[in-house]
């Protein structure tokens, strides 16, 4: 068996690499503070998040996804209140290939409530 290391990998067109037509990595993914003055604490592929209120914030990519088709999955957590155990995408505009508006609760069918951590990882593949 060979091993293969490399500190930077992309395919020929300089998009994200894939194996058997899949991604190998994340399209974007991004860890931010949820709660007073809403800031992004690590990303890659998000160039910004918006507070829009309670519990609801907009990322948007710094660069566009494929389509807007993309798949999410993330998790959110706040003191005081227990774990945040459901993340849901908001109703309208949901997903863009620019942008993802997503909103956190404390419970299903629960009022938004603000997450002193949210953490979402998005695949997709990018224009």
């Amino acid at each position: 068996m060979s091993t293969v290391k490399a500190n930077d990998l992309t395919n020929v067109t300089g998009g994200i690499p894939t194996v058997k037509s899949q991604q190998l990595i994340p399209t974007a993914w991004v860890n931010f503070n949820g709660t007073a003055t809403v800031a992004i604490q690590d990303s890659e592929n998000v160039s910004s998040i918006t507070d829009n209120g309670t519990g609801d914030y907009t990322i948007t990519f710094a660069t566009a996804m494929a389509n807007a088709n993309y798949s999410g999955g993330g998790m959110a957590a706040n003191t005081g209140m227990g774990t945040v155990l459901h993340w849901r995408y908001s109703s309208s505009p949901s997903l863009t290939t620019t942008a993802a508006h997503v909103r956190t609760a404390r419970n299903s069918g629960e009022a938004a409530s603000d997450s002193y951590i949210v953490s979402i990882v998005f695949m997709g593949g990018q224009a």
